[in-house]
């Protein structure tokens, strides 16, 4: 049954009180329609627990703008949400179009920094490739967007399919299905990722989850369990104790990241949460481990840039040339697929904050 405004009501008991179910929440579609991010579809949820977010239909179903009871959970850049016409794939251009949100998936068949790896295309070698890949860009087809009764649950969803594909080369496809229930406060993002072409194909995939104020901010701290943190370079090892504690925005902040290994809790799941104990507000992320091993860390604490990324993957973010030497480097087989299964909520309250520690093995 769903908790409508903190009382718990099976179906008949809500149709009684509404004329129709928008009333209190659901999936509304629209499109942008100025600048740069003009013609790009959207899809709003209204869980009607307090939870609202926009997935972006043309930008790999990613997720923006997202608030809890009128606070703002995600960091958002000054860039917008830019069609993907604009998109940059060289070098570093993938951040000219990096709206931040709530999420960006990077990927499918590279992610992390630019590098230089052999290509899986027929008539290359080697091929350039840039920062944390396509599938972001990419505006999703065979889209559904919809909710239903399901005995005294109401769901709502938006899915469709990503398609990162080239002549003589990978054919990669992300099956998409996003779903809360009504009167919840959590996303339920469940991927499919299938080689539908002939040959073996490189996978990789970081859920770029980005976290911003006033969740974020000084005395704010990241509650994890993870088996291993490492430094990813001379700026990060720079008060490494710290990793998991923030401050209040700094001038000339340079980013530090750090690289866990989840540690697999007895679901099967790794999980995070970003505490804000003055607020008695909490933000999680679960995730397979099986799938996602790995969990980057991006401590970005600058002026106007001020922003934690919580980032689960099957890869670390260093390139595909360095995962590929490393052994980590993920191959799909032709027909081969990987399923992947996050979700995302808030904790509100000392109860379900401790309640979320003692699943961690953290109280």
């Amino acid at each position: 049954m769903a908790i409508v405004y903190g009382k718990e009501m099976a179906r008949e008991e809500i149709l009684k009180r509404v004329g129709d179910i928008s009333q209190i929440g659901g999936v509304t579609l629209s499109e942008l329609a100025d600048g740069l991010e003009r013609g790009v579809r959207t899809a709003q949820v209204n869980t009607g627990g307090g939870l609202s977010y926009t997935v972006l239909l043309d930008r790999g179903l990613d997720l923006a703008w997202t608030f809890y009871k009128g606070i703002s959970l995600s960091w958002r850049s000054a860039t917008q949400n830019v069609a993907p016409a604009f998109f940059e794939p060289e070098s570093l251009g993938w951040l000219r179009g990096f709206h931040g949100g709530l999420l960006n998936t990077c990927g499918l068949t590279y992610a992390g920094a630019p590098s230089r790896d052999e290509s899986t295309h027929a008539f290359l070698n080697e091929e350039d490739l840039g920062l944390h890949g396509r599938a972001s860009y990419i505006p999703a087809s065979n889209v559904w967007a919809d909710g239903a009764w399901q005995g005294d649950d109401y769901l709502m969803w938006v899915q469709g399919k990503v398609r990162e594909a080239t002549v003589f080369g990978d054919k990669l496809v992300m099956y998409r299905k996003i779903t809360s229930r009504l009167g919840s406060k959590a996303i339920l993002l469940e991927d499919e990722v299938v080689n539908e072409g002939s040959h073996d194909t490189p996978f990789m995939i970081i859920y770029h989850i980005n976290v911003g104020y006033p969740l974020l901010d000084e005395g704010s701290r990241l509650v994890t369990a993870v088996d291993e943190t490492i430094p990813r370079d001379d700026r990060a090892r720079e008060g490494k104790e710290e990793w998991d504690r923030f401050h209040e925005p700094k001038r000339g902040f340079s980013e530090k990241v750090y690289l866990h290994t989840a540690h697999s809790l007895g679901d099967g799941n790794g999980a995070a949460m970003l505490l804000n104990e003055k607020m008695k507000l909490g933000f999680y992320v679960k995730f397979n481990t099986d799938a996602l091993p790995y969990l980057t860390e991006w401590k970005m604490l600058g002026e106007g840039e001020y922003v934690l990324g919580i980032e689960p993957g099957n890869c670390r973010p260093m390139g595909r040339r360095t995962e590929r030497e490393e052994g980590r480097l993920v191959i799909l087989r032709p027909g081969e697929k990987s399923s992947i299964r996050l979700e995302i909520g808030v904790n509100e309250g000392e109860e379900e904050i401790t309640r979320f520690k003692r699943y961690m093995g953290k109280e």
